[in-house]
């Protein structure tokens, strides 16, 4: 099972609130497509932290708004040849966290997110991405006083022979303070059948790729949210903020069906995880690292259409295997 695609250019230290899982193909930005997802976190406890479980459901879409090639000469006579891709990228997603059983907050979280991607590729700029994002993860009874998460950047790519590209640039994401995060990828072939891909400080996939219908990943990603609810006091109701990350290691198995339909099941764990509880002022009331839990996770994703100007230029550039999606 796999993220977006968008993991791999930015999205998803700010959508590390909906990063679904974190095997990645850059070609799929260029062509339509919708993801239904569901993760499931084991509940586990020790002798010093309380039974956390995890509990998400996903809607992902993507939808390109322009694919142009455009032509330019400057001053100094000098042609320039440029293309232009740019998508929209919205989300949302139900997350039901639960402690010792019971759910919390009772209605669990929503993330909604909207965000943007442009990719531009020149003969004088070279490849350049650029993105930006605002979403919220709230409960029912905060969704009216929400706290914005948000996040632009922009990073260079380069091509090196047929096998391998780097991506590097950096991003400045808020949510609840601003944070400038410097990025690194590299997407490799390893072979005939096999491919490396990571974006650092994120997440780590290989992936090896038998046949047309079928692949697997070997994974690792942070993921987590940080969710606003509510305390009901004798006195009066208090905001809180509930913040929770991991990583999370694993295996999935994809099967691609009919050139349009992608069925992924995903099994590993998740470990390093933090658990904690923000008042208003961000002051740390509480916090706990539950131990290595178990996950699950499934997901269809369904390509709505495609075009021979998106095949053609992820073909030329080296990020699909001649003019394919990469699952």
């Amino acid at each position: 099972m796999k993220s977006t695609s968008a993991l791999f250019l930015l999205l998803f230290i700010a959508i590390t609130t909906s990063t679904q899982a974190q095997q990645l193909g850059l070609s799929r930005l260029f062509y339509p497509n919708a993801t239904l997802s569901a993760n499931y976190v084991v509940p586990t406890n020790s002798a010093t932290t309380p039974n956390f479980g995890l509990t998400r459901t996903s809607f992902l879409g993507i939808i390109p708004v322009q694919s142009e090639v455009q032509g330019s000469v400057s001053l100094k006579k000098k042609f320039d040849l440029r293309a232009v891709h740019t998508v929209l990228i919205g989300q949302y997603t139900q997350l039901q966290p639960t402690i010792e059983g019971t759910n919390f907050p009772d209605n669990g979280y929503k993330t909604v997110s909207l965000g943007a991607i442009r990719m531009q590729a020149s003969i004088k700029d070279r490849l350049w991405v650029y993105g930006a994002a605002i979403g919220m993860t709230e409960s029912n009874e905060t969704i009216f006083t929400p706290q914005p998460f948000l996040w632009g950047g922009a990073a260079r790519m380069r091509i090196i022979g047929l096998r391998s590209q780097i991506i590097y640039g950096s991003i400045l994401t808020y949510n609840q303070k601003l944070r400038f995060v410097p990025v690194f990828g590299i997407n490799q072939r390893l072979g005939k059948q096999w491919r490396a891909t990571a974006l650092l400080p994120f997440m780590v996939d290989v992936n090896y790729h038998p046949t047309k219908w079928f692949s697997m990943d070997a994974l690792a990603g942070v993921n987590g949210y940080s969710g606003g609810f509510q305390v009901q006091t004798a006195e009066e109701k208090l905001l809180r903020r509930q913040n929770y990350q991991h990583v999370k290691l694993g295996l999935s198995a994809n099967l691609h069906l009919l050139t349009v339909f992608n069925i992924s099941a995903e099994a590993g764990v998740a470990g390093f995880r933090q658990l904690r509880t923000f008042n208003g002022a961000r002051e740390n009331l509480t916090s706990s690292t539950p131990p290595f839990a178990p996950y699950l996770g499934v997901s269809v994703r369904y390509l709505t259409s495609r075009s021979k100007f998106s095949s053609k230029f992820i073909g030329k550039f080296g990020l699909g295997d001649k003019g394919s999606v990469n699952f």
